[in-house]
């Protein structure tokens, strides 16, 4: 899969979480703070990334940075996903389920921000086990990542799209 260009995309950005973290030495503790980014341009396009730093605004701006290095192409299916998929990451699973048209983004806090910057207009999920940020975030885009239209599994195995559809 070659890296996607996020210079030529309309991109939007969301924090979904700000972590205020401490490093403990010996003149006491250090504050920073970590950031986790999701960018899309609402077509297709979604990333995420974290960021650290000792200013939120600088930890943002890293998030966002690193969010348009990790720019994954999601296929969309008129408003939905082709198929339901569980993405997991570390303890984190998410169920996503493709849903009617008019039925709207059903998911909570973190993979709502991932699904909407996506541009899915009607999606079913359902966070599995851990309900950490950041791995219902990283699992929701290792979901999103595994999905296959008809077309790209027809032309893996070699058949028409009316084949494998039945």
């Amino acid at each position: 899969m070659q890296p996607i260009d996020a210079g030529k995309l309309d991109l939007k950005e969301k924090v979904v979480a700000i972590n205020r973290v401490a490093k403990v030495v010996k003149g006491g503790r250090n504050f920073r703070f970590s950031a986790i980014v999701v960018v899309g341009d609402g077509n297709g396009y979604v990333g995420v990334g974290t960021g650290k730093s000792i200013e939120i605004p600088d930890a943002i701006k890293k998030g966002i940075e690193d969010a348009k290095k990790n720019m994954i192409k999601v296929p969309i299916v008129g408003t939905t996903i082709p198929h339901e998929v569980i993405g997991k990451s570390g303890s984190g699973r998410v169920l996503l389920m493709p849903a009617a048209e008019g039925t709207g983004v059903i998911a909570g806090g973190p993979v709502r921000s991932v699904l909407e910057l996506a541009g899915i207009r009607d999606i079913r999920t359902k966070s599995l086990r851990s309900n950490n940020p950041r791995n219902m975030v990283n699992a929701t885009i290792e979901g999103l990542s595994s999905l296959k239209t008809a077309e790209e599994v027809a032309e893996l195995r070699g058949k028409t799209v009316e084949e494998i559809l039945g």
